[in-house]
């Protein structure tokens, strides 16, 4: 049960819907509310089909790869440091490239917003961890899934409650708890690595 939701909060960190809030508004503002809803539901069912993929044939992509338990854990706790990194000091060059008046499909909304780089490579590590358990990873990423799309679907509540600099605030301290858990998961491949 730990597992589930420790994996939950991970999952929900890297998707990182509170970060993505004003730049989906940035990009569906044209838009009218109804028809905005519908594209947010669309392009987030295309980054779950992405991410569940990933997540069922991630190991036999490390298996492929011939890469241990304890590299993955290493590797995966550096690439969540730097995506912590990234939340707590964002720039600006990640917000402007994205404003067009199209209709977005795909790009950037479901990838790479949602299911990006660094969400797709920690569903292989976790699929790696935990192969005895994918009901458990299948359960924690659905959670996290229909977490992010209400808290996307709710944009315009969340940014009147909050305000941007509110926003900005939770995505820091969402950084913030992301450093702990990637320095974790370091230090448990260095561990394990020590052992073997």
């Amino acid at each position: 049960m730990n597992e589930i939701i420790s994996t939950t909060i991970l999952l929900i960190l890297i998707m990182d819907p509170l970060g993505n809030l004003p730049i989906f508004m940035t990009v569906l503002k044209h838009l009218e509310e109804k028809r905005r809803k519908v594209i947010v539901i669309r392009e987030m069912i295309i980054a779950l089909i992405v991410m569940l993929l990933f997540l069922f044939v991630g190991e036999k992509i490390l298996i492929i790869l011939n890469l241990k338990t304890e590299t993955v854990s290493i590797s995966g706790g550096i690439i969540l440091f730097l995506i912590a990194i990234k939340m707590i000091f964002p720039s600006e060059e990640d917000n402007n490239n994205i404003s067009s008046n199209e209709e977005p499909f795909l790009v950037p909304l479901a990838i790479p917003l949602v299911a990006g780089p660094s969400l797709l490579a920690t569903l292989m590590l976790l699929s790696h961890q935990y192969l005895n358990h994918m009901s458990y990873l299948v359960g924690s990423l659905l959670i996290a899934w229909c977490f992010t799309v209400i808290i996307l679907l709710l944009s315009g509540l969340f940014l009147k409650l909050f305000g941007s600099k509110g926003v900005s605030a939770l995505e820091r301290l969402m950084g913030l708890v992301l450093i702990m858990l990637s320095t974790q998961m370091f230090l448990d491949g260095i561990e394990a690595w020590f052992k073997n």
